[in-house]
């Protein structure tokens, strides 16, 4: 069968000018972008119509975008899937991996999807895989209304135009990962932080540094015994009513949750919303949380619950960012400050909040407590000082 003519050098260059020009003007938009590669490779390789198709999840794929085909062919390309098999030209060349023609899908046995070819009434049918870093990504498909093959040339033309398009749909996909890893770390603050979370100015945030906070860790008494003995049913709903009591106060202070571990709730105040006496507002945070617990475990005490609640503060410098995995981050602190949180939380009797002796130099002047002594605590080399805050001072 003949092959195409050959390509107009300068029209090329022409067509490649367009498509950069519209990738600078929609970088992160996508089907703009598509639309004008499928047109002017289409073009340019004298094929009679168009398509982009990109993975739709399940092993399926969907056509997305396309040029001069007719309106039944393109609503079935865009709403129905296609299968990974060798009945299609996109099932061939996601199968190969490689660049796939059939010379007339209308006689051709092997090709299946005659639906497709009776309304886009197209014979030869190229595919060409859209690759990014090793990663197919689309599949690039043009047709003919006659039969005739394309040539080498026609081929290579369209993995130019294709690796351009590659750009933009990397582009879009680093824009949506951005977006996902935002929404998740803006669960983990104060709705006051969501802003600049979702901000340009967020990178210096996400990325690691160091500031001084001030770390609180809460958790329940009795938690263990409890769990092993209600039914599942009654636990989940114990702990939804308890981490959304304490969640709310926890915001309403400008504490940023770091994360739960069952009943224990870890938060940690000044970052990234600053809060300049960020002691005393633990303090108060934690006060408040003791006194909403009280009103809480009334009820479930009268369901025959006996729980009791514990707090622990600590005050200094850690080391906070971003950690975790594409889908799965979370905004943390490290260091020696929460983990001395958790375990002066550990020793709290119920109903007490222990305080770290350095966390109660910066509030002693306004709150009432008293002190416990020094204790060896696990994952520190020396004493430490703890104290029992019962309120805050009168004045």
């Amino acid at each position: 069968m003949p092959l195409g003519p050959a390509v107009d050098t300068a029209a090329q260059l022409e067509a490649v000018r367009d498509v950069l020009r519209a990738i600078s003007r929609h970088p992160f938009d996508l089907e703009p972008v598509l639309a004008i590669v499928v047109e002017r490779m289409a073009l340019l390789c004298h094929a009679d119509m168009g398509f982009i198709f990109l993975p739709a999840g399940a092993g399926m794929y969907r056509g997305v975008v396309s040029w001069h085909t007719t309106p039944e062919h393109d609503a079935i390309g865009r709403e129905q899937l296609l299968p990974v098999d060798n009945g299609t030209i996109v099932g061939r060349v996601v199968l190969s991996g490689d660049v796939s023609e059939v010379e007339d899908a209308a006689t051709d046995p092997t090709y299946t999807w005659k639906e497709g070819q009776r309304l886009g009434r197209f014979h030869t049918v190229l595919g060409v895989p859209m690759y990014r870093e090793d990663r197919l990504i689309g599949v690039a498909v043009l047709g003919r209304t006659v039969v005739r093959r394309f040539s080498p040339d026609e081929i290579e033309l369209v993995r130019t135009f294709i690796d351009l398009a590659a750009i933009v749909l990397d582009n879009v996909r680093l824009l949506g990962t951005i977006e996902r890893q935002r929404e998740e770390l803006v669960r983990y603050v104060p709705s006051t932080v969501g802003e600049l979370i979702s901000s340009d100015a967020a990178e210096p945030i996400l990325a690691g540094h160091r500031r001084q906070v001030s770390a609180v860790f809460c958790d329940l008494r009795g938690f263990t015994a409890f769990a092993e003995t209600a039914e599942p049913e009654e636990v989940i709903d114990i702990l939804r009513e308890y981490q959304g009591e304490m969640g709310r106060i926890i915001l309403q202070h400008g504490g940023t949750l770091e994360h739960y571990a069952g009943d224990g709730i870890m938060v940690f105040l000044n970052d990234p919303h600053p809060i300049p006496d960020h002691p005393m507002e633990a303090v108060r945070m934690a006060l408040e949380m003791r006194s909403r617990f009280d009103e809480v475990a009334a009820k479930w005490t009268r369901a025959g619950f006996d729980l009791g609640f514990g707090i622990g503060i600590s005050t200094g410098y850690a080391t906070i960012g971003r950690i975790g995995f594409e889908g799965h981050y979370a905004y943390a602190v490290i260091g020696s400050v929460p983990n001395l949180a958790a375990r002066l939380c550990a020793m709290a009797e119920p109903g007490q909040i222990v305080v770290s002796g350095r966390a109660h130099t910066a509030v002693e002047s306004r709150v009432s407590a008293e002190p416990l002594g020094s204790f060896q605590l696990k994952g520190f080399s020396r004493p430490i000082d703890a104290w029992a805050v019962a309120g805050l001072r009168p004045d």
